[in-house]
């Protein structure tokens, strides 16, 4: 097994390989649109996969597919001469499907924007349920409470940290 930081390298150099190789060794006209986008090596460098894109339409892309499994020989050749390992890596070609998935992702972002727009809009316009100031109480605001205003079960309420001693002295005078 090798370690994963090397099976990484070797991918990248297999796709550079590859890619050069498309345009310098291979002379099949279904294989001139084709971009290769990324490479994979399992860890005991084996078998390598190699993701690709082609520009047009299914008909292009299944010639294309056809094209690169005649050119595999050739190809898995020309990547044995220019890398180091010591048995050469299979090849898999895979369509990648990154450009379908961008296009699905811009057209939910779109659908998404345009929600967000109608929401805003609403909210624009929207008006509170309640009251402006849903805390509104009937006490006025400018009175004072005095120590008089509590009752013993208010007391009850206050931890016995928070009693200061004069109020104790006054409560033991009383007694």
């Amino acid at each position: 097994m090798a370690d994963p930081a090397r099976a990484a390298k070797l991918a990248q150099r297999i796709k550079v390989v590859v890619a050069e190789a498309l345009g310098r060794k291979v002379k099949d006209p279904r294989l001139e649109g084709i971009t290769v986008t990324d490479a994979r090596v399992t860890n005991d460098l084996q078998h390598a996969t190699v993701y690709y894109t082609v520009l047009g339409d299914q008909v292009v892309q299944a010639e294309a597919a056809k094209g690169l499994e005649k050119a595999k020989g050739v190809l898995r050749q020309e990547v044995g001469r220019n890398i180091t390992v010591r048995l050469t890596p299979t090849l898999e070609f895979v369509a990648d499907q990154i450009p379908v998935n961008a296009s699905n992702l811009e057209e939910l972002l779109r659908a998404a924007k345009k929600r967000d727009a109608e929401v805003a809009a609403l909210a624009a316009s929207a008006q509170h349920a309640g009251d402006a100031d849903p805390y509104k109480s009937d006490t006025p605001q400018d009175v004072e409470l005095d120590e008089d205003d509590f009752d013993e079960e208010d007391l009850d309420l206050i931890d016995d940290d928070e009693i200061d001693e004069d109020s104790n002295k006054d409560q033991g005078s009383t007694r």
